[in-house]
């Protein structure tokens, strides 16, 4: 039973480590390869703006760790091949719950943020929701456009 606990402990700590390491996708974060590298910036006005859910992603660390924590749980079962059987189906249940648990925390609250460009064009932009976030209609905007397709919306 302590093994249970233990192992279940083990495996939701590492979970809630492992995810903290996400890059934040607000308009106020950039990656390192992002730093020191020309982007296009246009004007505009925000049209409408909508609070959306980004998904999470079950990642390595999610399924690893579950699968782990699963296999530790599945050994303190059963005797000989049943303890075997055992192990076996706690590795598979323990990676499917890690990366849904990781996928879970990894969630995020966005904003789809319309602007209608000087240009005339419109386009909408999807960026992590911070606090710092208060974007109405008719709020003056730039649009961060990067050479790899990636853009954000920042006050102007």
């Amino acid at each position: 039973m302590k093994k249970k606990i233990f192992a279940s402990a083990i495996c939701v700590i590492s979970i809630i480590l492992f995810s903290g390491c996400q890059t934040p996708m607000s308009g106020s974060s950039y990656e390192r390869k992002e730093a020191r590298k020309m982007q296009t910036v246009y004007y505009g006005k925000v049209v409408t703006v909508n609070e959306v859910t980004i998904e999470g992603q079950a990642g390595a660390a999610g399924t690893i760790t579950g699968a782990a924590a699963g296999a530790a749980i599945g050994q303190s079962i059963g005797k000989g091949s049943g303890k075997t059987a055992a192990t076996i189906i706690g590795t598979a249940a323990g990676a499917v719950a890690g990366g849904a648990i990781e996928k879970k925390l990894t969630t995020k609250v966005g904003l789809e943020i319309t602007v209608k460009l000087e240009d005339g064009r419109t386009v909408a932009i999807i960026q992590e929701k911070t606090p710092e976030d208060n974007f109405r209609p008719g709020d003056a905007v730039q649009v961060i456009y990067s050479s790899d397709g990636t853009a954000r919306v920042r006050p102007r």
